[in-house]
Order: C-alpha cells, then sequence, then structure tokens
C-alpha cells in the first residue's frame, strides 16, 4: 500500500474525518483526538500495513507507525483534510485526563524532557573522557595518564561539569516555560541558585564549608547540583510572574515584573524554598541510593522487572528526576544500567516471536520492532507485539528481572542517562564495557529463550 492509502485506511477505521478532531504525531506515533472512541475499529488498525500497534493514552488513540514512517504517514492524514494539532494543543487536552498523580507525572516529564539531550551529551563526554584516560588505552599509544596534557584534562572537565553545575538554572527555565512565566527569568533565577559567590549546600553540610551569614545569624548557602529547590522556586516564580502581569500598569510592566518576581523569589528560593527542598531532595537521594545498594542484587531484579510495566503506564518519567539526581550528587547512574537490561530484553523477546513465527507479516512487523528496542525505543515491540501476545512481554520482563541482577551484582553505573541497549554503550566505556556487554546478554538471552521455547506459538495469534 502506498502512503496515501494508509492514510486513508487509517481515517476510515477510527470512524472517518468526522471522528478525528486532530492529529498531531510523536518520533514514533500518530496521536489522534477522537469525538466517539466507540467508533474505532482497533482491529482492522492493527492489521492497516505498516500499523505496529496502536493504544489509548491521555486521551489520545496512539497508532504506532515508527521513527521516519510516522512523518509521511502523518503529512498524507493532513493532505486528506484532517486538522492538524500542535503538541501543545495535544498536551493541554492530555492533561484533563489521568487522575492528579498521572498529571502530576506527566508535568514532571514536560519539565525534564527538553533538558535530557544536554544530559546526554555531558554523559557521553563523561564517557569519552574515560576511555581516553584508561591506563590500557594509553599503552596502546605509548602513553600514562601523566603523559594527558592538563589543559586538554581542563578542557574535558569544562565538557562534562558545565550541565550540572548550572542544573538549576536548566530546570527554572524549564519550569517557567511549562508553567507559563518567561523562561529568561527562569534562567536568571536559577543562576542565582547557584551563583559561585555562594557555598555548595552539599559542601557546607559535610563541613567542608561555612555558609554565608546574612545580618550575622540568617544562614545562606548555592543549591549546585540540585533539582527540587529549582523546581519549586521557579514553580511559584512562573505564578507570581503571571499574578503581577495582571495587576501591574503596561507602562510599569516591563520594569516592574522581573524585577519583583527575582526579588521575591531569589529571597525565597535561598531562605526558605532551598532549605526545605534540599533536605527533602537528600532524603530521596539516599532513598535511591539505599534500594540501588540492596544486597544480593535485588534492586536489579526488581527494577529490571518492573521498569517495562511502569513504562505502559506511562508514569515512567518519574524516573528523569531520579537519575538527574544520581548523576548530580554522585557522578554515576546505576538506574540506566538495569533500565537498559529490561529494554534489551523486551526486544530479545519480540526477536523470538519473528524468529519463531510462520506469519511474514508477524515477522515484518517483528525484526524492526526489536531493532528499535536495541537502539533504545520499546513502543513497537512492547505495543505492537508482545502485549498482543501478553506471555513474550511477561518473557520479557523476566528477562529484564535476570539481566538487572548481573548488571547491580556487577555495580554498572552509566555516566549519562537517556540512551540504553546499544548506544548505551558509550555510557560505558571508562572500564565498564565488557560488564555492560555481559548484564544485556543475560538480559537477551534469557528473554530470547523463554519466549522461543513457552512464550510463544502462532495459535496465539487467533486470541491476540
Amino acid at each position: 500500500m502506498e502512503n496515501r492509502e494508509i492514510a486513508q485506511a487509517v481515517i476510515d477505521a477510527v470512524g472517518g474525518k468526522e471522528n478525528i478532531r486532530s492529529v498531531a504525531h510523536c518520533a514514533t506515533r500518530l496521536r489522534l483526538m477522537v469525538t466517539d472512541q466507540d467508533k474505532i475499529d482497533g482491529k482492522t488498525v492493527e492489521n492497516i500495513e505498516k500499523v505496529k500497534g496502536a493504544f489509548f493514552n491521555s486521551g489520545q488513540y496512539q497508532i504506532i507507525f515508527g521513527t521516519g514512517t510516522v512523518n509521511k504517514i502523518y503529512d498524507e492524514v493532513v493532505a486528506l483534510g484532517v486538522s492538524e494539532s500542535s503538541k501543545g494543543e495535544m498536551k493541554a487536552e492530555a492533561a484533563k485526563s489521568g487522575n492528579v498523580f498521572q498529571r502530576m507525572i506527566r508535568t514532571f516529564g514536560d519539565v525534564f524532557v527538553p533538558i535530557i539531550p544536554v544530559l546526554v551529551a555531558t554523559g557521553l563526554f563523561m564517557g569519552l573522557r574515560g576511555l581516553l584516560t584508561q591506563p590500557e588505552i594509553l599503552s596502546i599509544f605509548g602513553m600514562t595518564p601523566k603523559s594527558i596534557d592538563p589543559n586538554f584534562l581542563l578542557y574535558t572537565q569544562v565538557l562534562t561539569d558545565t550541565a550540572f553545575a548550572f542544573l538549576p538554572a536548566l530546570v527554572a527555565w524549564s519550569t517557567f516555560r511549562v508553567f507559563g512565566g518567561s523562561p529568561v527569568i527562569g534562567i536568571v533565577l536559577g543562576l542565582m541558585l547557584v551563583n559561585p559567590a555562594l557555598p555548595n549546600a552539599y559542601e557546607v553540610a559535610s563541613g567542608a564549608a561555612k555558609p554565608i551569614m546574612l545580618m550575622g545569624f540568617i544562614p545562606i548557602v548555592g543549591y549546585q547540583g540540585t533539582v527540587l529547590p529549582a523546581f519549586f522556586a521557579a514553580l511559584l516564580g512562573a505564578k507570581l510572574e503571571q499574578r503581577l502581569r495582571k495587576v501591574i500598569p503596561d507602562t510599569f510592566d516591563l520594569l516592574l515584573t522581573p524585577f519583583l518576581t527575582l526579588l521575591v523569589m531569589s529571597l525565597l528560593g535561598l531562605l526558605a524554598i532551598g532549605p526545605v527542598f534540599h533536605s527533602l531532595e537528600t532524603v530521596v537521594l539516599n532513598a535511591t541510593e539505599f534500594v540501588l545498594n540492596l544486597p544480593l542484587g535485588l534492586a536489579g531484579l526488581i527494577i529490571g522487572f518492573l521498569n517495562q510495566l511502569i513504562v505502559v503506564t506511562g508514569v515512567h518519567h518519574i524516573f528523569n528526576f531520579l537519575e538527574v539526581q544520581l548523576l548530580a550528587n554522585t557522578g554515576k547512574n546505576a538506574f540506566n544500567a538495569i533500565v537498559t537490561c529490561a529494554i534489551a530484553a523486551q526486544g530479545a523477546a519480540c526477536l523470538a516471536v519473528g524468529v519463531k513465527t510462520k506469519s511474514a507479516k508477524l515477522k515484518a512487523l517483528c525484526f524492526p520492532s526489536a531493532l528499535s528496542a536495541f537502539l533504545g525505543i520499546t513502543e513497537p515491540a512492547i505495543f505492537g507485539v508482545n502485549l498482543r501476545y501478553v506471555k513474550p512481554f511477561v518473557m520479557g520482563l523476566i528477562g529484564g528481572a535476570a539481566g538487572g541482577f548481573v548488571a547491580n551484582i556487577l555495580g554498572l553505573a552509566g555516566t549519562g542517562m537517556s540512551i540504553t541497549v546499544i548506544p548505551g554503550t558509550l555510557l560505558y566505556l571508562n572500564g565498564q564495557l565488557f560488564q555492560y556487554l555481559l548484564a544485556n546478554l543475560v538480559a537477551v538471552g534469557v528473554a530470547f529463550a523463554l519466549t522461543y521455547t513457552i512464550g510463544y506459538s502462532d495459535k496465539m495469534q487467533e486470541n491476540a
């Protein structure tokens, strides 16, 4: 089928153009806002060529086409007369759905997702620095760690430390953007919280530095590498700015609104919000590290098994906060290694279905979906194959637990976040590459073997 024919088939299967209020797309999915959900023929949709799965989430009917393909189908759907909608409009509509917890996690994700690319880049820089400074690698070129130019090491430090040194500025910028404030005010507010003149709160807590005493008795510290103080200061700051713009005359708005917002929120941030939420953040960090340090690889078993279940629920963005916090305060991310195994296992389960089935259509769906999972995107594999037949998904969970167990026992921890499986190898070039490959091979081997032997048969297609 041509893309135009596929687009028309999708429109017909969801109840026609009159049943589609608007359409948008993300990296892999066509997102439809429909008027009447009962008019959708889900079985017909899933049998359309190039469709890898479909499901409802956040008030949207989402059809998985995969990277690249979804853009072409979207263009054809719009060309056939379906009205477009921006991602912002989709989010506004989606915000009305779900319980309070789901909406809160979704908002948290909206704040953190835009800053992830720079954290990914930072993690890659850390991995490459670890590779270039390994004695074993240097010896190949007849060098030792002492042979490295100190100025070059200083430059690598700039690459690896900048994003985390000014992390509160990134968080405050994104929070202002999400909650309707002026992002540039958010940046400046975040920078105020990490001004180099302020001693680091963690160093003060450890006794390595002393706070600045305002008026002789009010301690002031900076919040370098923190997340929650910047998030809540920016949240209140955005609301304050909106309120001020309503009451301040237009003549004085440009002068007074930024001035009062920064004055009030810098004082609140340093004197009240910072101390309270830094303490809370420390508790969360300690609890996270406690879980990751559970004996006998328990953390790997639990997180490796549950991770993709949490992804299906759509509240997995909470892990963004935990990973950012781990990286900012410890310089390593044990979550990444465990989550990678969970993702690789789902890819392996999907691959096993593709190898075992005699259906040419299912094979054509499984192999690219498995490849997508091995590149870190599990949606086509999970929603298009594994969840459809249930058992492969469960076998993938078991494989994720097995791989997570190995990763946890070996103490694997990445230098960054948000890239996994094959691309994720770049986060383990600091002497952990063999262990990383071993953990992923265990996850893949267990999931593939279980799915191939007891997790799938072509008889399941009748009940899918």
